[in-house]
């Protein structure tokens, strides 16, 4: 990845973080790596886990920017976390999964439950 797209992702990453606070979410980790793949997001409102998936888009449009392969990949990576997360609380939390797309003005669009896993 080139040093302008890795700051443009850590910028964007940045403003959905601060989307999410400002909301009363925590962050709990950021660009968390598993073996399955990475998580851009992970944020805790109450007692739900919010995995986030992050994209810079050039152009703001109808098409998804997440492909099927990256859903499987965030859902793995996501259902590792829980594993850890579950043993260290003794609960399993709530979960879903949120795409967050920055468009080149800068403007924020989140998607709540933008995937459902089964």
């Amino acid at each position: 990845m080139s040093g302008r797209r890795y700051h443009a992702g850590l910028a964007a990453e940045a403003q959905v973080a601060r989307y999410y606070e400002a909301r009363g979410g925590t962050i709990r980790e950021r660009r968390l790596r598993t073996a399955a793949g990475e998580i851009d997001l992970v944020v805790q409102t109450g007692t739900m886990l919010i995995f986030v998936e992050v994209k810079a888009r050039k152009r703001m449009g109808p098409d998804s920017p997440i492909t099927e392969k990256q859903w499987q990949r965030l859902g793995l990576a996501a259902e590792s976390y829980m594993l850890n997360y579950t043993s260290m609380t003794g609960a399993a939390p709530l979960c879903r999964f949120d795409a967050a797309l920055i468009g080149p003005d800068g403007s924020l669009e989140v998607i709540e439950n933008a995937r459902i896993q089964y």
